[in-house]
This record gives structure tokens, sequence and C-alpha cells, in this order.
């Protein structure tokens, strides 16, 4: 088996102009989203927020089931292709894999977890257990709705989720780059569909740049975010102002970590960052089990991931016409469309990070053990809240019926063991998951204008300052405008869910092209 790739990074330093930034047209149509939005929402924030919520209801309700059926049949067709002798390939013309398994995982944890998993941790059970979903009928607030809570979480971030970031999407990027010589781009996805002429032609550049307007939609919002509940953090913690300055210094922060890891990229600043995140996790994690409500968790988890099981089709196939407009809205399409909106990036990265691993060993990786990990850290901190919840120390009925997750968040950790100290570890852990997420996304979209995996650290740089600017600025208007983004994630997963669709088809038979070419297979 070769041991190089076909990537000639090099040719990126000769570039001029626009070209040194990437493909003019992914720039001009990313770039130029991003002034448009921020432009249109200084000329008229109603109308802008308005029409995106508009948009958003109506995705909501009519593309929901659709949006479900894509990632129901992603992770069965992944899950079914792991096993078959195919999956003995390996991934990027290389034997061994280019790092530890430690450091791997690390990455995929963090990168795909992300703030957001830290963020909805602690509120979004509590949430489920103050109101009940549709796919239960338990009294709210009682310990029999205890599981069906955990429950619906974890199928807002479990097998489906990470499936459809990280499996079939990038099997066919890894054999159509490293054995094809075809970009690294996700308009590589629509080749098999398009032909040749997809991959130099205008065209290619509008499908690259409709998954980078949706990922940077789906980033911003986060980074936004973290800003807004670090400043609320300092604020209760420490006294700080919660203030836009607060806000714009924790941005400043943020960006620096994530642009200067970017810059250094796979193999130094994303997995340090990554490693340490982990690290801190775990021992957040060992302080909860140890000195919390030990047996508590044990028998949450348990009865959690029996109600999982038990209603898993019937949580990932509700519809608008069994459970209410709102709810469909802003739970189960809502992420399962950010999701989508990620995943072509997401399927970049994970490609270029799992050279020398075997298909097998990436699938289990991402819709396996890495949704796995999630349900455990899902009920340490959003088990804990139920149980702090229930005993009547702290009372978060108002603030997540408001969506007021900051709150949530930093009221569970406050509760924990360690108290304000447990409360600032959560925050730093939260900061560093925004992160992983900037720093990888900032690499990813280089990729894209590229074409190979080996980008200028300037244009990394470039994407990561240009991220970072934009919630700043969004944040200026309030939080509302970084919201309103947020939902245009669900209208970009429309012509992205397009992208990704034939990857049910086109990821087995790139799988099964490269086991004959390794010769695994006849």
């Amino acid at each position: 088996m070769p041991n190089s790739s076909p990537s000639t990074p090099d040719r990126a330093s000769n570039d001029k102009g626009l070209r040194a930034l990437g493909d003019p047209v992914v720039l001009i149509l990313s770039v130029g989203f991003i002034v448009a939005f921020v432009l249109l929402s200084f000329y008229d924030l109603d109308m802008v927020a308005n029409g995106v919520s508009t948009g958003f209801a109506w995705t909501a309700h009519t593309l929901g089931s659709y949006f479900q059926f894509l990632l129901l049949a992603t992770f069965f067709i992944a899950i079914g292709l792991a096993v078959t002798p195919a999956a003995k390939a390996k991934i990027g013309n290389l034997n061994e894999p280019e790092m530890s398994t430690f450091k791997w995982l690390s990455i995929i944890l963090c990168t795909l977890l992300a703030g957001g998993g830290v963020f909805f941790a602690a509120g979004e059970p509590v949430y489920h257990f103050v109101v009940t979903p549709p796919a239960f009928d338990t009294e709210p607030g009682t310990p029999q709705a205890v599981s069906g809570a955990l429950a619906q979480a974890f199928t807002h971030w479990g097998f489906l989720a990470w499936a459809v970031l990280g499996t079939l999407a990038s099997i066919v990027l890894a054999h159509s780059h490293y054995v094809k010589g075809q970009p690294l781009q996700p308009r590589t996805l629509l080749y098999p569909v398009l032909g040749k002429r997809l991959l130099s032609g205008p065209l290619g550049g509008v499908i690259d740049a409709l998954c980078v307007i949706s990922m940077v939609a789906g980033t911003v919002g986060p980074i936004g975010f973290l800003s807004t509940q670090v400043s609320f953090g300092l604020h209760e913690l420490f006294g700080a102002p919660n203030s836009y300055v607060t806000q714009v210094a924790v941005l400043i922060a943020l960006g620096s970590i994530y642009v200067i890891s970017a810059m250094t990229g796979i193999h130094r600043g994303i997995q340090i960052l990554s490693r340490f995140n982990v690290f801190l996790a775990l021992a957040i994690g060992a302080v909860i089990i140890l000195f919390g409500p030990t047996l508590y968790f044990i028998n949450t988890y348990l009865s959690g991931v029996g109600a999982y099981a038990t209603n898993f089709f019937a949580m990932a196939t509700t519809t608008a016409d069994t459970a209410p407009d709102w709810w469909m809205q802003w739970w189960t399409v809502f992420f399962f469309a950010w999701f989508i909106g990620y995943a072509p990036l997401m399927a970049i990265f994970v490609a270029r990070i799992s050279r020398g691993r075997s298909i097998r060993e990436m699938i289990i990786a991402v819709a396996v053990i890495a949704p796995i990990a999630t349900t455990v850290w899902f009920t340490l901190l959003g088990g804990s809240g139920i149980y702090y919840q229930l005993e009547g120390v702290i009372d978060l009925t108002e603030a997540l019926n408001n969506f007021q997750f900051d709150v949530a968040t930093l009221t569970v950790a406050q509760a924990l063991p360690g108290g304000t100290w447990m409360a600032l570890a959560i925050l730093v852990l939260t900061t560093i998951f925004v992160a992983t997420t900037g720093d990888s996304m900032s690499y990813s979209i280089a990729v894209v204008g590229a074409g190979h995996d080996e980008p200028s650290p300037k244009v990394r740089a470039f994407w990561g300052i240009a991220m970072a600017l934009m919630a700043g600025i969004l944040l200026e208007m309030g939080a509302g405008q970084v919201g309103a983004l947020q939902q245009f994630i669900v209208l970009a997963a429309v012509p992205v869910s397009v992208i990704l669709l034939p990857t049910l088809w086109n990821g087995p038979k790139a799988a099964y092209a490269m086991a004959r070419e390794q010769g695994i297979i006849d």
C-alpha cells in the first residue's frame, strides 16, 4: 500500500489574491453571507429574526421527517458496513495510524461533542424531566419521568447524531481524495452523481459554499453563547460585570486559543487542547461520581439506557403530527438539522485524522464509542440536575421554560460537590470544548478552500477570526441575533442534506472499492 497522499500543499503557496484564501467562489459566497447577515441585522433586526424564524418553522414542519430518515439510514447502513469484511480497509493510504488511539479518540470526542454537548448536558435532561417529551406519558417532575428525560436527551446527542457526522461521508471523501486524488471538498460527495465538471466548475464552488455557510451558522452560535455563558458565570461566581465588554473579553480569549490551535495544526494545538479537555472532563466526572449520589447515577443511567433502547424508534421518528410543532422545532428537528449542517466539514475532519485507521475502527469510534461516552456525560451532569431538582436543592423549571440554559448549567454546577470550584471547572471545560470546535472547523474550512489536507496556517487564522468577529458583532445587537443565526442552520441543512444523501449508497461502494484495492476482498 502506498504511504503517500495525492495532496499538494505547496501549490497553495503560489496562489495570488483571492486564490490565496482558497476557491474564489467559496470565499465570495461564504464571506458574502457573513457580511449580508450582519448588514441586514444592522438595517432591521426584526426583519432578519422574523424571516429566519418563519423559514425555520416551515422547514422543521415540512422536512423534519426527511431529516430523521437521513440520520436513521446513515446510522444503520454504517453499522451494517462495519461488520462486513470491507470494513478492514485502511483509510488514507497509510498502514499505521498517524496518532495513538487515545489522542485520536480525544480529538473526535472534543470536536464533535463540542460546547453544545456541555452547554445542553446539564439543562436538557432536566427540561425533559419538567416537560414530558411527546414519546412518553409520565407525570412531569416525578421519579417516573427520570428515565424518559434522559432517554430523550440520549436520542438528540446519541448514535444517530454522531453517525451522520463522520461515517459514510468520511469514507467517500477518504477514498476519493487519498486514492483517486480528488479534492477534499464537499463537492466530491456529489462527484458520482454529477461527474467531472463538478470538481472544477462554479457549481462545485456553490456546493462547498453552502456547506461552509451551514457550518459557520452552527459554529458562530456556540461561540457567541459561550461568551454570554462565561460572562454570566463570572458575574455569579466572582461579581464581574455581566456586560458586553466582558463578553468581548471572553470572545477575544476564546478566539486567540482556537486560532493559535488551528494554525499549529492537528498534531499540535488541536491535539493538545483535546487531550487537556478529556483529562479535565474525566476529573470532573470522577468528582461527581465519588462525592455525589453514586448509586443514583448508576440506577438512573441503566434505566435511561433501557428507556432509550425501548423507545428508540418512537423518539427518533416523532413527527409534527404526533407532537406539538414548537417541540419538534426546538428539539428533535433542530438538533438533527444542526448535525446535518455540520456533517460535510466534520466528515472531512474525521477522514483527515483517521488516516491509517480501518473503516471499522472509524465507524465504531464515531457511531458507537463516542455516543456511549456522551450518554455517560449527560447522566452525570443532567442526572445531577434532576437529582437536585427532586431533592428541592434547586428549581430550574422557570429558567428552562424560558430556555435559559446558561442559568441551568451554572445552577447545576454550583450544586455539585465543590460548588464554586466545580462551576469554574465546568466553565473552563465548556470554553475549551468550544475552542476545539473553532480550531477544527477553521482548519476544515481552509481545507475546503484549498482542496487538500495541508491548508495555509494564515487561511486557518482568517476563518477563525472571521467567525469570532461575526459573533462579537451579533452579540452587540443582542443574544437574540446569535440565536437567529443558529436557527438559520436548519434552513441551511436542506441543501446540505441533499449533498449527503448519495453517501447512503456511495459510502458502502467506496468501502468495498478500498477493500478490493487493498486486496482484502476479491
